[in-house]
């Protein structure tokens, strides 16, 4: 289970709609529940159908954490012209062990990769 505060759920919201038409990328990091919000560049070559985030940008964002004792919690991306569900790119291309949460058309759902299996995102006050 994901417990993300509301307010930087509309964080989050807002950086991906900043980046549409393109896919933006993004860290949650954070102990127990969601503390930060931590957009970053997408560096993918077709950034309107696909995300990477820019590596340097993604070692400085985990040292940084690491730093202020922080944990990688879950890596979110949008899907600004479809569904919240994982593209076979997503499921293929997937390395973290930490839940994929993305924002579509029609809400967010987070996700296991590459098994597939949905993790249930708990809004908090």
């Amino acid at each position: 289970m994901l417990y993300v505060p509301r307010r930087l759920l509309e964080e989050t919201r807002t950086h991906l709609q900043k980046e549409a038409p393109r896919e933006g990328v993004g860290l949650w990091a954070g102990r127990r529940e969601v503390e930060r919000v931590i957009p970053l560049p997408n560096a993918h070559p077709e950034p309107l159908v696909g995300y990477l985030a820019e590596p340097l940008a993604l070692l400085r964002a985990l040292k940084e954490m690491e730093r202020e004792g922080l944990a990688l919690l879950a890596i979110y991306h949008s899907h600004p012209r479809g569904p919240a569900f994982p593209s076979p790119t997503d499921i293929r291309e997937a390395r973290w062990r930490v839940p994929y949460v993305i924002f579509g058309t029609d809400g967010v759902r987070a996700f296991l990769l590459p098994e597939g299996l949905e993790v249930p995102v708990a809004l908090l006050p």
